[in-house]
């Protein structure tokens, strides 16, 4: 039989082939994890800004309400003032 004199090539490009799918899979790996990070990053963010404004909004709702309350307890009667400006005359 003859020795193949190309067979120490053709096993470097098959090794060679190897090590570069391996390296892809690894960084195809590497950018799926990213995105995922990043996409969880990102929902993360976006929560605690929704939450921001849904907390601020209620907090200035129940202001508004507790101004109300407080304005609607001063006022005076309006019966009462009346009757107070009523005065016997004196003859």
């Amino acid at each position: 039989m003859f020795i193949n004199p190309l067979s120490p090539f053709t096993f470097l490009k098959v090794s060679s082939l190897k090590a570069t799918s391996i390296i892809l899979l690894g960084l195809l790996l590497k950018s799926n994890l990213l995105r995922l990070k990043g996409g969880l990053i990102g929902g993360l963010f976006a929560l605690i800004l929704l939450s921001g404004i849904v907390l601020s909004s209620s907090i200035a709702a129940g202001s508004i309400i507790y101004a109300l309350k407080i304005k609607k307890d001063n006022t005076p009667n309006k019966d009462l003032e009346v009757e107070d400006k009523i005065e016997a005359v004196n003859i």
